[in-house]
């Protein structure tokens, strides 16, 4: 039986299944000169290159993103515990 790659491509997606080392790791989210995405070091797909500015851009975002969902919740919740229980309605057949 033949041993299978732990690295390639399928369908133009590439994927690596080496044992992950700190320096590949390290070296992998930090390539200048490369674009915004990079291959992963361990895994499928692509992930973020830290080296470049459009990425560090992407990461604020999501964070404000983040940060505005979780300030609605709170808000949602402190409103929710304002609450007085249940209304009566009454509805005229008139």
């Amino acid at each position: 039986m033949a041993d299978k790659p732990e690295s390639g491509k399928i369908f133009g997606i590439p994927y690596n299944f080496e044992r992950p080392s700190v320096g590949r790791m390290l070296s992998s989210y930090w390539q200048p000169g490369k674009g915004m995405l990079v291959k992963k070091p361990f895994g499928i797909g692509y992930t973020l290159n830290l080296a470049n500015w459009r990425s560090w851009l992407v990461v604020l975002v999501a964070g404000g993103l983040l940060w505005q969902e979780r300030q609605s919740a709170e808000k949602s919740a402190a409103e929710a515990e304002g609450d007085d229980g249940p209304v009566e309605v009454v509805v005229d057949d008139d």
